[in-house]
């Protein structure tokens, strides 16, 4: 075969070239537009990061934690503070070459910290959480040993020179002067862990040590803490200061001042020594909490630098729980202390009205059947209406009321109460407690609701379960007829120590529907429990106000038929004692609920003496340790076994 012909012409080579030519500076174009874009991106766009990291290598801030806000109760007294101590600190950027292997990184810091704690005693705990942080944060001192003794200081001090990179600085430390008085109130700050840095805002809290772990320092945190300042220094190739940059002021966290008055708190705690329980006082006028029990209690002082493996233990195993806030978070069946809530109910939804009567055999039962739900006094109450049937505490009365109402209505009208919700207090961890209904009976229990349990309802036990700050809630809604206002512990604000106090206004909630005239009925009944003939008439005896109260019994178990006898039971078989009121009647100024659990007696004669102690204090200013109220002595009437135990 000859050559293959080429074809090709000078023309066609031309063009192949072109195209080259043109692809070529296509590319270079590209090119030369991506490195523009680049430059764009780094020296615009990305100006102040790449400045920044610039100015790392020559420059530090270095963070100035912010003094924290203090703490105190209506009246000013001191009930959390700060006081000077020494820490140690080391910044790991600062600490230099310690292992002498070129360059520095975490086992420099493992080897400064084993030599600092031949000098110094570093608990294991004081030595985790400095790595903890350590891992996170390079530039910033982080604390290693707090609290530091005059000898630990002195001995630092000659040893100085020796720790590049470790600092002695004063700063603030909390301590709580009253020590277990209202600790789940005030609550305590704690170290700063893991958990917490998860959620932190880390430019403020750049320097600081502790945060607010329960109770007002952690629900008040953002007030109390403040916001960082800084010094901005430069720095030599070594790390040493050379000079200074610029500033910011740390701003001190605001004073809190709570409605909490601490002579009544302390007056609670004193009367429930001994016991567990829990008491709420609130003004109803305001919303303020002006005392919030829950024994038996603990020293927040314990957990400011770390609580100790002993010391938590104790508190942890203890059987009587003293870290559990019973007045948030216990719930209980209210018991006959709701009667008064149950006959408005009745009223507004005109099942009852106000002269509306019911027979009391000394039992209640259903038509068609068999089993008979039992009034507290087995040989009835007669012929009652709503005035009477609180006053004398009538179960049969609040049976046949609830039976009639039906659960769907019953529940209704008591969310409005606040039962089975949240007040929404300004403290962590509250306990919504139980207001039941069908819906959630066939949703928890995968059964229908029987008018049984609607019946066991209506004297506040059965699935119904709510908290002691539920039922001193309820109780100013009582007080106020209707008007309902959100509870909470703080009262006030100062932004300065040179400024006054600022105090917040109440926050409303919806008020609960009912003509004037049925609070009025239901507010005499309550009235009439405290004097003769009612359930609490030993505890209002010679009282120098007028006084309206409900006393009730929370079942702890069955008796199965059984009677009760408080003396032949274990103690923590008891049932529990309750107790709610207000005073004075014609203008409340407080509202109580009181709870002793396991009690040795009934709401009248063990819980309703303490609210009166606890009205006393408040309204005539009687702190002390009395034991006589008006002259008299508080001592419960003679009064049959069944009243003492239910009512």
């Amino acid at each position: 075969m000859g050559e293959r012909l080429s074809i090709k012409t000078d023309r066609d080579e031309q063009q192949l070239f072109n195209v080259r030519v043109i692809i070529a500076a296509i590319l270079i174009l590209l090119a030369m537009l991506g490195i523009i874009a680049r430059a764009y991106q780094l020296q615009v766009v990305e100006h102040g990061k790449y400045a920044e990291l610039s100015r790392e290598h020559y420059q530090k801030r270095i963070p100035i934690p912010p003094n924290r806000g203090q703490i105190y109760d209506r009246n000013g007294a001191l009930l959390a503070d700060s006081h000077i101590q020494y820490v140690l600190e080391i910044v790991r950027d600062s600490i230099g070459d310690e292992n002498k292997d070129g360059k520095t990184n975490l086992n420099d810091v493992d080897a400064v910290v084993e030599r600092l704690g031949a000098l110094i005693t570093l608990t294991e705990k004081d030595i985790r959480i400095f790595k903890q942080q350590a891992r996170r944060f390079k530039y910033q001192p982080i604390p290693i040993k707090e609290n530091l003794s005059e000898e630990e200081v002195a001995k630092f001090a000659v040893h100085r020179p020796r720790f590049p990179g470790i600092n002695l600085e004063l700063r603030m430390e909390r301590y709580y002067p009253l020590g277990t008085i209202a600790s789940h109130v005030i609550g305590y700050v704690g170290r700063i862990d893991e958990r917490d840095l998860e959620t932190l805002n880390k430019n403020e809290y750049l320097g600081t040590s502790h945060i607010g772990k329960t109770g007002v320092e952690a629900s008040h945190e953002g007030r109390l803490h403040g916001q960082a300042g800084y010094h901005l220094v430069e720095v030599d190739a070594h790390g040493k200061q050379q000079a200074l940059v610029d500033e910011k002021a740390p701003v001190g966290g605001q004073d809190l001042f709570l409605g909490l008055d601490i002579n009544l708190q302390m007056t609670g705690e004193r009367l429930l020594k001994n016991e567990k329980g829990a008491i709420v006082a609130i003004d109803p006028s305001n919303g303020e909490i002006l005392a919030l029990v829950s024994m038996p209690t603990f020293d927040p002082n314990l957990f400011i630098n770390g609580i100790t493996h002993k010391d938590y233990v104790g508190l942890r195993d203890d059987p009587d729980r003293p870290l559990y806030n019973r007045a948030l978070q216990g719930i209980y069946p209210p018991g006959s202390t709701i009667k008064p809530m149950v006959g408005v109910a009745g009223l507004a939804e005109k099942v009852i009205t106000t002269g509306s009567r019911v027979h009391d055999p000394g039992f209640f039962r259903l038509s068609g059947q068999k089993h008979v739900f039992r009034c507290w006094n087995k040989r009835g109450h007669g012929s009652v209406d709503l005035k009477v049937a609180i006053t004398q505490s009538c179960d049969t009365f609040f049976y046949d009321l609830a039976y009639r109402m039906g659960i769907d209505r019953f529940s209704t009208f008591m969310r409005t109460f606040g039962f089975g919700e949240r007040t929404g207090i300004d403290l962590p961890s509250e306990a919504t407690g139980l207001m039941p209904s069908q819906e959630w009976k066939q949703r928890r229990h995968k059964s229908s609701w029987y008018p049984g349990d609607t019946v066991n309802i209506g004297i506040g036990q059965g699935y119904w379960l709510s908290t002691p700050l539920q039922l001193a809630h309820a109780t100013t809604i009582m007080a106020n007829h209707g008007k309902r206002l959100k509870p909470h512990v703080l009262r006030g604000v100062r932004i300065a120590k040179n400024q006054e106090e600022t105090v917040l206004k109440p926050e409303p909630f919806p008020d609960v529907a009912a003509e004037p005239r049925f609070w009025d009925l239901t507010v005499q009944g309550m009235e009439n429990v405290m004097r003769p003939g009612g359930t609490a008439r030993a505890a209002g005896a010679g009282a120098a106000y007028r006084m309206a109260g409900k006393t009730g019994t929370a079942q702890v178990f069955g008796l199965a038929g059984g009677t009760y006898n408080a003396g032949r039971l274990a103690k923590r078989l008891r049932d529990h004692a309750l107790f709610v009121g207000f005073a004075p009647v014609d203008d409340p100024k407080i509202a109580v609920a009181v709870i002793v659990e396991n009690a040795s007696g009934g709401g009248g004669s063990v819980a309703a003496p303490i609210a009166r102690k606890v009205m006393d204090a408040y309204l005539l200013k009687k702190y002390g340790n009395e034991e006589e109220v008006e002259g008299e002595a508080i001592v419960p009437e003679a009064v049959p076994e069944e009243e003492e135990v239910h009512d």
